[in-house]
């Protein structure tokens, strides 16, 4: 995107209301940005539907329980928001982006009143990956940070203080010609990307980590699902790094990556193909919304 975002014209969803998109904005002292109080959504629309729109409201609205606060709008009336916003705004295809904070009335660790705000935005935004480089495989480095032990971090929640860690990795890892990381959890097994699932294959069979320290994302539910019903054995296991050596293919799935192909993990090769290739096309097939023969 070659414009900034606070300078994007459009409108946006602003505590139960549209406003211009340069009117959207929150004062420096906000809970949100000084304590991380702020939760979020990434979602796609495909041919002006939004995919499991109503699956993120539910997970956008338990994030903020798990962060202590409560959404002052239902699920419906979410769902119902971000369908303004991409009528609005004329966009068919595009990523929608809801977002949840404390407000600015009390500025310290604790702050049970402070109102809860929500605003949703939308934006045209292709892959995450360059589409030639999506199908013959992307390289990844190996992040030096790992996902927290959940007795230590709301790991469950789409909270936006667990992003840090992701920013780092993924910067230092383009800094050294790596699309992205794969990080591993607080004991050393393989965890995730900084913002996608990952996924392996060995003898015809997927292998992927257990979600219990990273968010199993709705990409990622839906893309097994896909596996499942292609006949296709998903065992979600604890994954050591020294089990790379043994895989042949290896994908990454979420909202803005869809599913990418990888070939490279640090040291560890893999060859994009059958299994990988299937799931890029039936998820292709899965979020258009499907037509209707006349």
């Amino acid at each position: 995107m070659g414009v900034s975002f606070d300078k994007v014209d459009g409108v946006i969803w602003y505590d139960g209301k549209l406003v211009p998109w340069g009117d959207a904005n929150v004062h420096v002292l906000t809970h949100g940005l000084h304590y991380a109080s702020c939760v979020f959504e990434g979602e796609r629309a495909y041919g002006g539907t939004i995919f499991k729109s109503t699956a993120h409201s539910e997970r956008l609205k338990r994030s903020a329980n798990i962060l202590d606060f409560e959404i002052p709008w239902s699920v419906a009336e979410i769902d119902a928001a971000k369908r303004l916003v991409l009528e609005k705004n004329g966009q068919a295809d595009a990523y929608v982006r809801p977002v949840a904070w404390r407000g600015s009335e009390t500025m310290g660790v604790s702050a049970p009143t402070n109102t809860i705000h929500l605003a949703i935005a939308c934006w045209s935004w292709p892959s995450y990956f360059d589409p030639a480089e999506r199908l013959k495989g992307i390289r990844m480095a190996l992040a030096d940070y790992r996902r927290p032990d959940p007795k230590t971090a709301p790991a469950l929640a789409k909270a936006s203080g667990l992003y840090m860690i992701c920013t780092i990795s993924k910067h230092r890892a383009e800094r050294a010609g790596f699309a992205d990381a794969m990080m591993l959890d607080w004991q050393g097994r393989v965890a995730e990307c900084t913002g996608a699932n990952i996924f392996f294959v060995k003898d015809g069979k997927i292998h992927t980590p257990i979600a219990d320290c990273f968010l199993s994302g709705i990409t990622r539910e839906t893309v097994i699902d896909l596996a499942k019903r292609r006949g296709i054995e998903v065992i979600e296991r604890r994954v050591m790094p020294e089990e790379l050596t043994g895989f042949s293919e290896c994908f990454i799935t979420g909202t803005a990556a869809e599913v990418t192909a990888v070939q490279q993990i640090a040291d560890w090769k893999f060859t994009p193909s059958g299994i990988t290739r299937q799931l890029m096309d039936d998820y292709t097939a899965e979020v258009h919304p499907k037509k209707i023969a006349a």
